[in-house]
């Protein structure tokens, strides 16, 4: 069996370079064990939807950091919604059957032979779901919205609450539990066109939505936080984290997830308006969601009622073109050309799989 992977071979010295031929990944073909020659203590899965996520640029060459790096030479780091082709014949008390949907840390390739440990059984709500969910809102995206808004924000039902990178996977869960689980007052979204900002507030629920292209983005969150913000989730650090910390009401929590801005700049940027944090007594915690692993069960029961009953709605931009488009998908992906959670088909299920 030929098996397709995208390997990490040259460092970016800012952005990363797209070309599968002397950029930042190449493309390599490896033979594969069949099914019928699997090793006996691992499973082979077919990956379909690779994830595509804003702290891959990080991993490439952060050296403090939450995770290793991905290593030069290696295949690119990963998670993607994978089926089950192959059981090894030593897994005979395995939950894992042919034909399972399963959650897989296979990275960028199209198969991969995994343990046991590198795999999750796919759980759906009530009312049905597909394979993909598990990579969005009842994934790492949906939890890290989770555990960021309600344990490091924590909003209240008077707070006004602003969430920038709103139309990103993480950035639309954590409004939408913001207005519509937690009840808060006001919820305002930065997004980077029109067409998102409209569907924040006509589909998604929040109260207001600011173009931060537009050229008075600044005047428009001032009139948009009239009592200032009492909760701010960030998701792209940089200018609109330094509005924000002007706009900050006395005590505000401000949630670090992210500074998407800053992943490829050469001199990342830091805010200006620091003492800010001094005179409101601002409160600025950054997270990792993996520091809350004993809890996933609970808050994915939760995610999971709430898809159900409408209180959260997905979005997914899926990026067709298999394996050898997830190099320029990531580049997009830092160029906001996603709505929602953005994935590589990296082969179609036809007809889609709804469970």
């Amino acid at each position: 069996m030929q098996n397709k992977q995208i390997i990490y071979t040259n460092p970016p010295s800012a952005g990363i370079n797209p070309s599968l031929n002397g950029g930042t990944f190449s493309l390599q073909t490896v033979s594969l064990a069949d099914k019928d020659h699997l090793p006996a203590d691992k499973i082979l899965v077919r990956v379909h939807y690779l994830s595509l996520d804003p702290a891959m640029r990080q991993w490439l060459t952060a050296k403090r950091s939450y995770i290793a790096p991905v290593e030069r030479g290696a295949v690119m780091r990963g998670q993607s919604i994978a089926r089950v082709i192959s059981v090894g014949s030593q897994l005979t008390d395995s939950p894992f059957q042919p034909g399972d949907w399963v959650l897989a840390y296979s990275g960028w390739q199209e198969y991969a032979l995994l343990s046991s440990t590198e795999i999750q059984q796919i759980a759906f709500p009530p009312g049905g779901g597909t394979p993909t969910d598990a990579l969005s809102v009842l994934g790492m995206t949906g939890l890290t919205a989770y555990f960021g808004l309600l344990d490091v924000g924590n909003p209240r039902p008077t707070d006004t609450v602003v969430i920038s990178g709103a139309a990103g996977a993480t950035g639309m869960v954590a409004g939408q539990i913001a207005k519509k689980v937690r009840g808060a007052k006001r919820v305002v979204g930065l997004a980077g066109s029109q067409a998102k900002c409209d569907m924040l507030v006509k589909e998604l629920g929040f109260d207001a939505a600011i173009n931060y292209k537009d050229a008075d983005w600044r005047e428009q969150l001032k009139k948009a936080t009239p009592e200032y913000i009492d909760v701010f989730f960030d998701n792209t650090g940089g200018d609109i984290l330094d509005a924000c910390l002007a706009r900050a009401a006395r005590n505000a929590r401000f949630v670090i997830c992210g500074a998407i801005s800053q992943y490829n700049a050469t001199k990342p940027q830091g805010p200006a308006s620091f003492m800010t944090v001094i005179s409101q007594r601002i409160t600025m915690k950054g997270f990792i969601v993996f520091d809350y692993a004993k809890q996933y069960g609970a808050a994915l029961q939760d995610l999971s009622t709430w898809l159900a009953q409408g209180l959260i709605k997905r979005k997914e931009t899926i990026v067709p073109g298999g394996l050898e488009a997830a190099p320029q998908a990531l580049v997009d992906l830092y160029a906001g050309a996603n709505t929602g959670k953005m994935m590589v088909e990296v082969a179609p299920v036809k007809p889609a799989a709804r469970l």
